[in-house]
């Protein structure tokens, strides 16, 4: 095969991938980046294995959500609405909407932190002012088409993560040992840690958002018919996503509990005190990477967080919807986006803290994913809905692993804290 043929091909398969993969990297945004740190700076490499456990579950359950999106041709909520009862939809819309905008908070903080790293001689709430200004005008100038590409594009800051522990002296042997034969204690630390990184993977509002790009995606596509060739693709794309955004956690685990747990730093509270940490550390290349992988990452993750959000409140009231609509078409869409990425911008002025917002969006996330996961696991067995694309027997496995760890989690969440 020829050079050009298979580049060709390799870019060919990258314009097929789609909501999957930006899913899955959304995941990682600044806050799960700063989870993550956390996770290693605290217990060293004693975490590696969860990626391997939550890369199967998210896969699972992300498929069901990009499945029922595909099948009905609409958002959840949507399906939510039509054959579940209200206090189910407007128990998430509720219980989502705080966490959302929580999140967005505390990611333009982290991302506003990291660039004044970068460049000190602008000031934090300047650098977030600027980020929410220039994600507004993305959001809003381009269409759907044009902001999928970028935050595919935006997907490879991703691999800045991978590139970081081969910079530094790593022991593989105990790298593989601590990936496969899982460490487990007893106490409230690292089991908090644990419910902290199922909260950060596994969050409900990437539920709605690969349900509603999925059906949005295909209506661009112009595909009628859900057939094998339509599924199997929709699956490598989900599994893609889901392999990167776990890649990316373990990778970020691996550096933060060689350099920093080998250096005497056991305590992370932000993403930028993590990237402070690396660089006396592992040297200046280490922390400028670190710092811009986090400046991408909250790019690509707070275009979903907000859209999500949007989605859900437009599908819920019967707004036009849809990020390939001009904003004349679709203004309580749009102003819907615009007030979340403005009422997380303020969350800086009034002297909130990043740490305390994550705090209650765990908390918030993880209260309400078992039930969702439920729900959703609900909708992908009904075949009224599912027709002929129901969920398979593996699939329902998973999914009930998922909501028995997620629900566990959700238990351990409240006792931890009460």
């Amino acid at each position: 095969m020829s050079k050009q043929k298979k580049d060709s091909k390799i870019l060919n398969f990258f314009k097929k991938l789609g909501p999957g993969l930006i899913t899955g990297a959304s995941d990682d945004d600044p806050s799960g980046i700063a989870t993550y740190s956390q996770a290693g700076a605290q217990f060293g490499l004693s975490t590696l294995w969860t990626a391997l456990l939550t890369f199967p579950l998210m896969a699972a359950i992300q498929g069901m959500c990009a499945r029922i999106g595909l099948v009905t041709s609409q958002g959840l909520t949507v399906t939510l609405k039509q054959y579940y009862s209200k206090p189910i939809l407007y128990g998430m819309l509720i219980f989502s909407f705080p966490a959302i905008t929580l999140n967005i908070g505390a990611d333009i903080q982290g991302m506003g932190a990291v660039a004044h790293m970068i460049c000190p001689v602008v000031p934090v709430s300047v650098f977030c002012v600027i980020i929410t200004a220039l994600l507004l005008f993305i959001i809003i100038k381009y269409s759907y088409q044009k902001i999928a590409m970028i935050l595919k594009w935006l997907c490879l800051s991703l691999l800045l993560y991978i590139i970081v522990p081969f910079m530094v002296g790593q022991d593989w042997l105990m790298v593989v040992k601590k990936t496969f034969i899982p460490t487990i204690k007893f106490d409230k630390e690292f089991l908090s840690i644990i419910v902290a990184i199922l909260g950060t993977t596994i969050s409900p509002y990437l539920f709605f958002w690969q349900t509603t790009m999925e059906a949005e995606d295909q209506a661009h596509k112009g595909v009628v018919l859900v057939d094998k060739r339509v599924l199997s693709e929709m699956k490598t794309d989900v599994n893609l996503g889901m392999l990167l955004s776990n890649l990316v956690m373990f990778f970020m685990i691996l550096t933060t509990g060689t350099v920093l747990f080998n250096g005497g730093i056991h305590q992370i509270n932000t993403v930028d005190e993590a990237a402070k940490a690396l660089e006396p550390l592992a040297g200046k290349l280490t922390y400028f990477i670190f710092a811009t992988g986090v400046l991408g990452t909250g790019l690509l993750a707070i275009p979903v967080l907000a859209g999500s959000q949007s989605y859900m409140l437009a599908e819920t009231f019967g707004w036009k919807a849809g990020l390939d609509k001009k904003f004349a078409q679709a203004k309580p869409f749009y102003a819907s986006i615009i007030v979340s990425l403005l009422v997380g911008l303020s969350l800086d002025f009034f002297d909130v803290s990043p740490i305390k917002a994550l705090l209650y969006t765990a908390i918030v996330y993880g209260l309400t994913a078992p039930v969702m996961i439920a729900v959703i696991m609900h909708i992908g067995n009904n075949k009224k809905i599912m027709k002929d694309h129901t969920n398979s027997k593996f699939s329902n496995i998973l999914g009930a692993i998922t909501l028995i760890l997620m629900t566990a989690a959700a238990i351990g969440l409240v006792y931890f804290l009460f």
